[in-house]
């Protein structure tokens, strides 16, 4: 019970500390800032995933370091992946015995990463408070609606997710995501950017979870107490910012 106890506790103190990182950054609203912001999660959470996929390169920050340096001046820091999957692809062509697994971090989570950068840069913070407010519903409410009426197992690859859980935590989503969405869209855009985007960061954490599945592992890391890694706490987002920038770009 004290063990209990005392997970929860540091659990909650973590919780608040990111609360209040996270208002602070979002407060002082600087490109530079985020950049910075997004780059120590990127390099944080590339060394997390290495781990999952069960790979070692330094060539990998070498690379990624380079992009998000170049991300800074890019207008379109999406567009960089494809810049990323060149130099892989050219590496592989050129080096008979480099590892395929390159393409694995570039994929997830660097991939992410850039298309929140741009979804920053493009739509500004109050684009990532509607993303995080929409994720944060999906996820708090398929959790309390599964347990509490949960019956109807969602897939094979994760028993703890209802069908019920997913529908509740989708309509919640949708409701706050209603509330928080841009000025400039529409009912009809608002409601479907909250339902694709909850949708997305249900996969985001089923993929997540397939990797420490794969990995043998409980958590990605270890750096957040009570939390787990980063990509525990981001893999929604990672998924979900995806989505909102390009479902963003086709409804404005």
């Amino acid at each position: 019970m004290n063990e209990i106890i005392k997970s929860s506790s540091t659990r909650i103190k973590t919780g608040i500390a990111l609360i209040l990182a996270v208002l602070v950054i979002g407060y002082i609203d600087s490109f530079f800032i985020m950049w910075l912001f997004f780059g120590i999660l990127l390099v944080i959470s590339i060394n997390e995933s290495m781990k999952l996929y069960k790979m070692k390169s330094d060539s990998v920050y070498v690379y990624t370091g380079i992009v998000w340096f170049l991300a800074y001046f890019y207008p379109s820091a999406e567009d960089l992946v494809f810049l990323l999957a060149l130099v892989y692809a050219s590496l592989i062509a050129y080096k008979a015995k480099i590892n395929r697994k390159l393409f694995f971090p570039l994929l997830y989570p660097t991939a992410s990463f850039l298309f929140l950068l741009a979804l920053y840069n493009e739509y500004g913070i109050l684009s990532l408070l509607w993303l995080l407010v929409i994720v944060a519903g999906a996820d708090v409410g398929a959790y309390f609606i599964g347990r509490s009426i949960g019956k109807t197992k969602f897939c094979e690859t994760s028993p703890n997710k209802t069908i019920e859980g997913v529908i509740g935590g989708v309509f919640i989503a949708t409701i706050l995501g209603i509330l928080f969405s841009l000025e400039n869209i529409s009912l009809t855009g608002a409601i479907i950017i909250s339902i694709l985007v909850s949708l997305a960061s249900v996969f985001g954490d089923l993929f997540e979870s397939y990797l420490k599945r794969l990995a043998k592992v409980k958590d990605s890391g270890n750096i957040l107490p009570g939390h787990g890694g980063i990509l525990d706490r981001t893999d929604g987002y990672l998924f979900g910012g995806i989505v909102m920038l390009i479902v963003l770009r086709a409804v404005i």
